[in-house]
């Protein structure tokens, strides 16, 4: 199985390639668009900030690419934020996939929000063999809003979208990589899907 990373400077990619090591596959990081069309499971990682790592998309063309991609693709962290319309972080026009905001907490919460919580409403292959409520790690200052691609949700300030997934795009605020054995198998059931 051919699993690529996108590779386009924004990203925690050591402890992603650690984790799919852990369950005996080789994740490739590529910035190559014919490589990224031939793969077959696309990893969209992120860590920063949203209006520069936007910027270093379109510098590299992945911008128009990604939405077009057919087999399954996972965002994780600002990877799912930049799959959405816009964020409020740097009054960022995002990629559109999920017709979804992105907002900030208010500082009447600890911002960012730091550490385990917990994920419910679980409703996708994705979580299969995961229970309600597991705990997973997370490290942001903005959220998605409660939509209807929300297929997990999480309560800090309020309850918002934690997973998103519209057709063969995935998306999870949390951190799978850094999430023990339960993040271990969300990675699992997304190579199977």
């Amino acid at each position: 199985m051919k699993i690529i990373i996108i590779d386009y400077g924004a990203g925690n990619i050591k402890s992603i390639q650690f984790a799919f090591k852990r369950l005996g596959f080789d994740a490739v990081l590529s910035r190559n668009i014919a490589e990224i069309r031939a793969a077959d499971k696309i990893i969209f990682p992120g860590v920063g900030e949203a209006s520069s790592a936007m910027k270093m998309l379109q510098e590299s063309g992945l911008d128009t690419v990604i939405p077009t991609l057919k087999q399954p693709v996972l965002g994780i962290c600002l990877g799912m934020q930049l799959m959405c319309t816009s964020s409020e972080e740097g009054n960022t026009k995002g990629l559109g996939i999920f017709d979804v905001t992105i907002k900030r907490f208010s500082n009447a919460v600890k911002v960012p929000q730091m550490g385990w919580n917990v994920i419910s409403n679980l409703k996708s292959a994705l979580f299969d063999g995961i229970k309600e409520n597991e705990f997973m790690y997370l490290v942001h200052s903005f959220y998605a809003e409660s939509c209807e691609a929300a297929i997990a949700t999480t309560d800090y300030e309020l309850s918002y979208a934690s997973a998103l997934q519209k057709d063969n795009f995935y998306g999870v605020q949390f951190h799978p990589e850094k999430s023990g054995v339960v993040g271990s198998k969300i990675l699992a059931n997304f190579l199977k899907l």
